[in-house]
């Protein structure tokens, strides 16, 4: 079996650009997994884990919102962000969380319609410190 060529990019540009034996994403409908030969596939994506096998050596990153495209053994990740495992600074993540915490309360308790926004925030933090341990 051949290889799928896995491209994360963000508005600020290519995050990774790799040879992968399986990607796993988290989309819309829950985590989904590509194999070399996976047939045409759209998928949104939702804050959480991304990871990616080649060989015996699984990398891991934090991903936003976007969306998926495979095709002819291409994993196109579009995603509004995404950061390498190693690369997240877990201080910043912490406060990202505990600042996504605090908003989302104040927005209970005052009934601000703008709940969604503070959910995503969460999320995205929340998804930041998980993948933060699985550095390589």
């Amino acid at each position: 079996m051949g290889k799928l060529h896995l491209e994360v990019i963000t508005p600020a540009g290519v995050v990774a650009s790799v040879q992968a034996d399986m990607v796993v994403a988290p989309g819309t409908d829950g985590k989904f997994g590509v194999l070399p030969g996976h047939i045409k596939f759209l998928s949104g994506i939702v804050p959480g884990e991304l990871h990616y096998t080649n060989g015996n050596k699984t990398e891991y990153m934090a991903v936003s919102s976007g969306f998926a495209e495979v095709n002819n053994n291409r994993v196109s990740i579009l995603v509004d962000s995404a950061e390498i495992a190693g690369n997240i600074d877990i201080k910043r993540a912490m406060s990202a969380l505990e600042r996504a915490k605090q908003r989302l309360t104040k927005k209970l308790d005052t009934g601000d319609t703008d709940l969604a926004r503070a959910e995503a925030s969460l999320k995205r933090a929340d998804s930041r410190l998980k993948v933060s341990g699985k550095s390589s």
